[in-house]
């Protein structure tokens, strides 16, 4: 049976997949990216919470579009485009930067055999990066064959890196947000009874399909879409701390009043639901559109 060019890339990245020797330095990168990201501000702000989706994908495009157009200038432009090629590749080294700063925030919600293509994903572009930082240097010396050669190994590199981007996230989904759930308007659904929650434990239902978390804060009831809009973490299984509630799988945190995000790597809010309570028994619906709704009380609070 011959092997395609195609079967031989899926049975390479299978390999990388399969290759447990690459989790001690993902153990290392871990605890780098762990420093980075301590602070929430920096987390949402490196994963793109505040644009609605993943800030890494968008910001790859300025280094790429750099290199290639130097490759572009090495090629046609002659003598003239020297200095241009020069600033370009400069451009690209320092666009890098907070491109690599994002991708390291992205990795660090990845785990098995995700985390290790992701790793490969990383170290393929850190070479690519280090080749242009030193075909850079060649430019600045004159040395115009060497930095034109190291910039085409340059991109060799950076398109090794960008197909396994590529399948990390149109085969391994990593990075795509789950679509909400939510509930159909106007109409109340019957529940749990009051006292049957405990305070500041989540507390899994499901409602027409639907996973929905109750959570008892005092005598206020909240109620949330039990499904993470991450990778569909269980949040019933999550943890609460101050009305925030946090995804077991990757540590994505919502406010469970609006279910709006509190961390990262979540790009999407949780929609969150009108409660009552009703003979003892909690009543849950869809808030309206643009609505914050309320929480239940306690009965005769």
């Amino acid at each position: 049976m011959t092997l395609t060019g195609t079967d031989a890339l899926q049975r390479a990245v299978r390999r990388i997949e399969e290759a447990r020797a690459l989790d001690a330095p993902g153990t290392a990168l871990r605890a780098v990216a762990g420093r980075l990201t301590r602070s929430n501000e920096m987390k949402n702000a490196l994963s793109g919470t505040w644009l609605g989706h993943r800030l890494h994908p968008l910001l790859t495009d300025v280094p790429i579009g750099a290199w290639t157009s130097a490759a572009v200038l090495d090629l046609v432009g002659g003598r003239k485009a020297t200095v241009g090629a020069r600033r370009l590749v400069g451009f690209g080294i320092l666009a890098a930067v907070p491109t690599a700063m994002a991708g390291l925030s992205d990795w660090e919600d990845t785990y098995g055999g995700e985390q290790r293509t992701a790793t490969v994903h990383a170290t393929a572009n850190a070479v690519a990066l280090l080749l242009q930082v030193a075909s850079w240097r060649a430019r600045r010396r004159g040395h115009g064959l060497r930095a034109r050669t190291i910039s085409a190994v340059a991109l060799a590199a950076l398109a090794a890196g960008g197909y396994l981007g590529g399948h990390l996230v149109y085969n391994q989904q990593t990075g795509v947000d789950e679509p909400p759930d939510d509930l159909p308007q106007d109409r109340w659904y019957d529940t749990v009874a009051f006292d049957q929650l405990a305070e500041d434990r989540p507390h899994g239902i499901t409602l027409d399909g639907v996973p929905v978390v109750l959570v008892r804060a005092g005598a206020t009831i909240h109620a949330i879409c039990g499904r993470c809009t991450h990778r569909g973490g269980p949040l019933a299984e999550g943890t609460v701390d101050v009305r925030v509630i946090r995804c077991p799988w990757h540590g994505s945190e919502f406010r469970l009043d609006d279910g709006a995000i509190v961390r990262a790597p979540a790009t999407t809010p949780e929609p969150a639901y009108e409660t009552r309570v009703r003979d003892g028994l909690v009543q849950v619906r869809a808030r309206a559109s643009g609505d914050r709704g309320a929480e239940a009380s306690a009965p005769g609070s």
